[in-house]
């Protein structure tokens, strides 16, 4: 697919193309071949009644430009030049159809290029596609010079809003990702500095006993070791976040226990208050996980289950699996509801899926989230152990 970079001058200061899905252009494509054919096609037939010699011809070139709106994705450019070439066309052999409805395919390109390409290219186009407005004059006088021109601003004007409306979406997006780095890079900085004060305590504690007690000593060396070890981890995390937010009045609030794996009992009992059905199980040993790990996991949970009773319309009951298998833990909530007004919940059109799927990232990890066939709504996420440790 086309990728064409802005220009390091562009006046317009326009964002970078936008990159529609194939999935996206096939129905774009056929939605708008669907009206060229009904609107123009049916004023051809009808304007070519009464020249049976020029029907053929005129018809071959609205075949022409519905079959060009294939690419009008990839290189709307040139379809544009295309269809505005065989529309003009289309109305020099029947006068009868008016210019608006015979540019209607480049006008719907026109429309797609200003959504889809730079503020600069798009301007360029709209200037194009007023050179035949003295054509509609010519031909039916001011009435039809204005709806021409009203028809080809309204093109480039929707095209513009489209745009604008996904730039808002992109920003929001990284919006969402900041914020959910910060947040990480708090925690994960409460992880290490207790991690830090529980190493000086033990350090402390085998100087005392390092001459009458060596075997007491070498533990406690041991656990700095392996305390050492898990806060490199988690500095690794904090590095690739960002640093937290200092308290403004400088002292330390108090906190609640450490989110947690061990307490996915707690967090499914406040989700069960509310009259949904949660059910969990665990599969291997989860004591013992690297902090990262254990509070993306629990993070993860979280939030997929917040997920569940903001968006899952008529939800009522949701299954939690985690599995650790040493090498990795697994993570797995479906619930039975479907989506709210008959769309999908879709990865990273919620700030909430966004930010799950930044956890796992920072841990070295992925998650899938996404509509079931058979209903309901699953997030599925796998966390490194050997990543984190």
């Amino acid at each position: 697919m086309d990728r064409s970079h802005r220009e390091p001058d562009d006046a317009f200061a326009g964002d970078a193309p936008s990159v529609v899905s194939s999935r996206a252009a096939r129905a774009l494509w056929w939605g708008s071949a669907g009206v060229v054919l009904a609107v123009l096609g049916t004023a051809v037939l009808v304007a070519g009644a009464e020249h049976a010699s020029r029907l053929p011809v005129a018809v071959t070139l609205v075949l022409v430009q519905v079959c060009a709106l294939r690419w009008q994705v990839r290189a709307p450019a040139l379809v544009l030049a295309a269809n505005a070439a065989a529309g003009l066309a289309v109305w020099a052999l029947l006068p009868a159809v008016s210019l608006t409805g015979a540019l209607l395919a480049a006008q719907v390109v026109l429309c797609v290029l200003s959504a889809t390409r730079s503020r600069r290219a798009s301007v360029w186009a709209l200037a194009a596609m007023c050179l035949p407005a003295p054509l509609a004059f010519g031909a039916g006088g001011g009435p039809d010079l204005t709806v021409y021109l009203l028809a080809v601003v309204l093109a480039w004007t929707g095209g513009q809003w489209r745009r604008a409306q996904q730039a808002r979406t992109r920003a929001e997006a990284r919006r969402a990702v900041v914020e959910e780095r910060a947040r990480i890079a708090r925690e994960v900085h409460d992880v290490v500095a207790h991690t830090l004060s529980v190493m000086v305590i033990q350090a402390g504690a085998a100087d005392d006993v390092f001459t009458e007690r060596p075997d007491q000593a070498r533990q406690a060396l041991r656990a700095i070791e392996t305390g050492a070890r898990e806060a490199l981890g988690e500095l690794r995390l904090l590095l690739s976040a960002f640093r937290p937010d200092a308290e403004e009045d400088g002292t330390e609030e108090r906190r609640e226990p450490e989110p947690s794996l061990a307490r996915l009992d707690e967090l499914a009992d406040t989700v069960r208050a509310t009259g949904m059905t949660v059910r969990v199980r665990r599969e291997g040993d989860t004591l013992g996980l690297p902090a990262a790990v254990d509070l993306a996991a629990y993070r993860i949970v979280q939030e997929a289950l917040t997920n569940t009773l903001r968006h899952a319309a008529g939800a009522d009951e949701v299954s939690v699996r985690v599995t650790a298998d040493g090498a990795s833990v697994k993570v797995r909530v479906i619930d039975n509801g479907r989506s709210v007004q008959g769309g999908s919940r879709v990865m990273g059109t919620g700030r909430g899926l966004v930010g799950m799927k930044e956890r796992a990232r920072l841990v070295g990890g992925s998650l899938h989230a996404g509509a079931l066939p058979g209903g309901g709504f699953e997030v599925a996420a796998r966390l490194p152990v050997e990543r984190a440790s």
